[in-house]
Order: C-alpha cells, then sequence, then structure tokens
C-alpha cells in the first residue's frame, strides 16, 4: 500500500523501527552491557547490589566510562536491524489478516476490526522471522557485553567476533541461544497485543487527549489521534505485563550463548536444571534489576521515536 506521498506503509515502518532501534541503543547500552553481566554470572547468588558490583569491576577494570560502551557496535546494528524487520513484517502481516478477515466476511467495504489473537498472531510470526534473521548478531553481541576487552579471547570488534566464530564454530555457532528466543517471541506477541489493545482503548476514551482527525461519519465511533502521553501509558503497561510473564527466557539465552555455553551445559534443558539446582528461582531472575530501569525507558524510546516517526515521515517528505 502507497501513501499519497509516494512512500509505501512498508518503507515507513521500516524506517520508524530502524530509527527507534538506533535512538533506545545509544540511550541505554550501559544498562544492557549490566544487564547481560548479571544474566551470565554463574559465580554469585542473585542479590540486591549485584549491579553496584558489576558496575564497581567494570569502572575500575575494564577502562572506566568507555567500558560501559564495549558492544556498542553490534548492539546498534542488532537493535536497529530488528526493529526495522519487526516492524515492518508485523505491520504486513496485519494487513494481510485485515484483508483475509475483509473477504471472509465483508463489512461494507469497512476495515475489519482485529481481535487480540490477530495481534498476538501477527506479533509472534514477525518475532519468529526476526529471531532466525538476527541470531547472529546477538551471538556476538552477547559475547562482547559478557566479558571485557582485555580477557583472554574477547572479541576485539564485530567483524571479527563473526570471524572467529565461523572459524571455530562454523554457521551452527551464530545460533546459539535461538531456543530460547523463540521462546522469547511469547515476549513480543504478549506485548504487542495489549499495546494494540490499549491504543483502541485509549482512542475511545476521553482520556485520549488529542486533535482528532477527520470527522467521523455519522453512526460510527468517534476516535482521538493519540498523543505521546498516551504512546507513554500503553507502551509501560504493555511492557510491565509481558515482562512480568517472560524474564527468564532472557536469562537462558544470554547463558546458551556466551563463549563457553558448550563446556557449560550439554542444552538448554541442562541449563535450565543448572540453574534451579546450583541458583534457584533467582537464578533465572538474574539482571532483573538493571532489567527494570532499562526496559522501561528503552520501551519509551522506541515507541515514542517510531510512533512519531511513522506520524512526521510521511509528512516530511510530501512537504505538508
Amino acid at each position: 500500500m502507497t501513501g499519497k506521498d509516494g512512500l509505501s506503509s512498508s518503507v515507513v515502518e521500516t524506517i520508524a523501527g530502524f530509527t527507534a532501534g538506533i535512538a533506545t541503543t545509544l540511550c541505554l547500552h550501559p544498562l544492557d552491557l549490566i544487564k547481560t553481566r548479571l544474566q551470565v554470572d554463574r559465580t554469585h547468588s542473585s542479590r540486591i547490589g549485584s549491579s553496584l558490583r558489576v558496575v564497581r569491576q567494570l569502572f575500575h577494570n575494564e577502562g572506566g566510562f568507555a567500558a560501559f560502551y564495549r558492544g556498542l557496535t553490534p548492539n546498534i546494528i542488532g537493535n536497529s536491524s530488528s526493529w526495522a524487520l519487526y516492524f515492518l513484517l508485523y505491520g504486513d502481516t496485519k494487513d494481510i489478516i485485515r484483508n483475509w478477515r475483509l473477504h471472509e466476511k465483508p463489512e461494507g467495504g469497512q476495515r475489519p476490526q482485529l481481535a487480540s489473537s490477530d495481534y498476538f498472531l501477527a506479533s509472534g510470526i514477525a518475532g519468529i522471522l526476526t529471531s532466525v534473521l538476527t541470531n547472529p548478531i546477538w551471538v556476538i553481541k552477547t559475547r562482547m557485553l559478557a566479558t571485557g576487552s582485555k580477557s583472554p579471547g574477547a572479541y576485539t570488534s564485530f567483524t571479527k567476533g563473526a570471524i572467529q566464530i565461523l572459524r571455530s564454530e562454523g554457521i551452527p555457532g551464530f545460533y546459539r541461544g535461538l531456543v530460547p528466543s523463540l521462546f522469547g517471541v511469547s515476549h513480543g506477541a504478549l506485548q504487542f497485543m495489549a499495546y494494540e489493545k490499549l491504543k483502541l482503548y485509549r482512542a475511545r476514551t476521553p482520556f485520549a487527549v488529542a486533535k482528532e482527525t477527520v470527522p467521523p461519519p455519522t453512526g460510527s465511533e468517534k476516535k482521538r489521534e493519540l498523543n505521546n502521553l498516551d504512546f507513554f501509558f500503553t507502551s509501560s503497561v504493555s511492557k510491565v505485563f509481558a515482562g512480568s510473564i517472560t524474564y527468564p527466557y532472557q536469562v537462558l539465552r544470554s547463558r546458551m550463548q556466551t563463549y563457553d555455553a558448550h563446556l557449560a551445559y550439554q542444552g538448554l534443558r541442562d541449563a535450565i536444571v543448572q540453574i534451579w539446582t546450583t541458583e534457584g528461582l533467582g537464578g533465572f531472575y538474574k539482571g532483573l534489576g538493571p532489567n527494570l530501569f532499562r526496559v522501561l525507558p528503552s520501551t519509551w524510546v522506541t515507541f515514542l521515536v517510531y510512533e512519531n516517526t511513522r506520524a512526521y515521515l510521511p509528512k516530511l517528505i510530501s512537504g505538508n
């Protein structure tokens, strides 16, 4: 579908997602690094103050403030490409479902309203495809964030990390941690299902403070154009909802993507058993503290940048 400005909806979704991914990573990379260090730590139990311990180690032992930006390149590449692909595939899948619904049950030519299950399905498909396509980037990113630049065998750059994995582990090495990543698709599916339904709810309530768009036809439901406060609210609630259910998969993914994962664990099931046996339930929630500090600002930046880029890019291109 192409708008009046000549830009297809797919191009707009891709650029908006790409921009959101870059902005989020630049703002919150240090918290991502701290979270990763805690997730892969098998020597300390999960307790309050662990984040401060990691911060001190980074600052004193790995080069000061610069250490907090190790692995920034793969993180930017991973986040920008992931969000670009995700929003592209998510938007296209929603369009396919809408067209199918319209063909299945025409409603006077009106765009059919998607159900929660439709949003869940569209997000799940987008998440699976994105995870498969971008997993190699996340393997390199996890390994760079999990170790200091001076550690033995540490990757000195994104390119050298890719070459080293290819030489020592082959193509399968790029797909370590893919299974828990696919489990993590449920996180995005739950989040976007809640996000889309909350947006619809906000658009229909008097609390959605924003200017009206085109006057609604007689007898139709009155909707308002959402503003940044609405996006702030809906993204926050949907992220907390999804994150509270699915966080342990992130720990498992990080553990399976470390340098020595093949030596420490015989597989995903073994990792689950070892974590439960040696670290208890708290082991599955390591890094939750910095993740909470990171995840909400990350969500705000991602969705505010995405929604505003999607809204204003066509206007900017068309000159209106």
